[in-house]
C-alpha cells in the first residue's frame, strides 16, 4: 500500500472502533495478545464457589462470562456502570432472573451488609473496604486484574509522555490493601506476557478502543510514530508490547464468637 492508502486505512479503523460486552473479535487474526496465565481465573473461581452461595460480579461487562459459570440465577448479582453494557445486562441477565444493578462507584455498591459469599471482579474497580462490607464473614473476593504496567512498550510508541492510568494496580501494592483492610490472603500470583500486531490498523482500533491507556490518541496526532511502527512492522513482521495480569483470593475473617 502507498503511504496515503494506510493512512486512510487507518482512519476507517479509527471510524469504526466501539464494542459491545468485551469483544476483540475484529481485530482477531491481525493481533494476538497471550492469555497463556500462570493461573485460570474460572478455575480459581471453582475452586471457591459452592452451589449455595450468593454470589456477586462486579463490573461484569456484557455478563458473558458471568453465565459461563452456571450458577444459580436466584442466587447470582452483579453490577455494571458502562451504560451500554448495562442496557446490554438488561436484555440478557434480567429476564433470567439474575439481580442487576447499575453501579459505576467500587466505594459504594448498593447492596446491604454482609450480604454475598463470594464477590468476583475481572478486570474491573475494586475498594478493599466495600468488598469487606458487602461479604458475610468468611465470604471470599476473587479478582484478576490488568496491571498499572499493562501495554506501556505501545503505550510510549505513539504517546511518550502518557501518564500511567492505573498507578498502584499491582499485586505488591493491592496485597497489601487487602491485608491491612483485614483479609486473609488465601492466593495470589502476577506475571507479564506478550501482546502482538501484525498490522497497524488493528493497532490504531485497539488504542482507540483503550482509550484510558491511551489517552487523546488519533491518527492525526501520532501519525509520525505510527508511520514509524509501520517501518518497524515492515522490518520484524510485528509490533510486540506486553500485557500486565495480577490475581488475588482474599477472605473476609470468620466473626470471633
Amino acid at each position: 500500500m502507498t503511504r496515503e492508502e494506510l493512512i486512510k486505512e487507518w482512519k476507517e479503523e479509527e471510524k469504526t472502533a466501539h464494542i459491545k460486552g468485551w469483544d476483540f473479535s475484529h481485530i482477531e487474526g491481525r493481533s494476538e495478545s497471550d492469555e497463556d496465565l500462570p493461573w485460570d481465573y474460572e478455575k480459581l473461581i471453582r475452586r471457591y464457589l459452592r452451589s449455595d452461595m450468593r454470589i456477586l460480579d462486579y463490573d461484569t461487562g456484557g455478563g458473558e462470562f458471568l453465565l459461563s459459570l452456571g450458577h444459580p440465577y436466584e442466587l447470582t448479582a452483579a453490577t455494571e456502570g458502562y451504560p451500554p453494557n448495562v442496557e446490554l445486562c438488561k436484555k440478557t441477565l434480567i429476564p433470567l432472573g439474575i439481580d442487576l444493578k447499575a453501579c459505576s462507584d467500587p466505594s459504594d455498591i448498593p447492596f446491604e451488609n454482609d450480604y454475598f459469599d463470594m464477590v468476583i471482579n475481572r478486570h474491573g474497580s475494586f475498594d478493599p473496604a466495600e468488598i469487606k462490607r458487602i461479604l458475610k464473614p468468611g465470604g471470599i473476593f476473587v479478582t484478576q486484574q490488568v496491571g498499572d504496567m499493562n501495554d506501556r512498550e505501545l503505550v510510549e510508541m505513539v504517546l511518550p509522555d502518557a501518564p500511567m492510568p492505573f498507578t498502584g494496580q499491582n499485586l505488591t501494592v493491592q496485597k497489601k490493601a487487602f491485608e491491612d483492610a483485614g483479609f486473609l490472603i488465601e492466593e495470589a500470583g502476577e506475571c507479564r506476557r506478550p501482546i502482538k500486531f501484525y498490522d497497524i490498523g488493528a493497532f490504531v482500533w485497539f488504542a482507540r478502543i483503550i482509550e484510558w491507556e491511551f489517552p487523546d490518541f488519533s491518527v492525526d496526532d501520532c501519525l509520525d510514530k505510527l508511520l514509524l511502527m509501520q517501518e518497524k512492522l515492515e522490518k520484524e513482521g510485528v509490533i510486540e508490547g506486553r500485557i500486565h495480569r495480577y490475581m488475588l483470593a482474599a477472605r473476609k475473617p470468620e466473626e470471633k464468637g
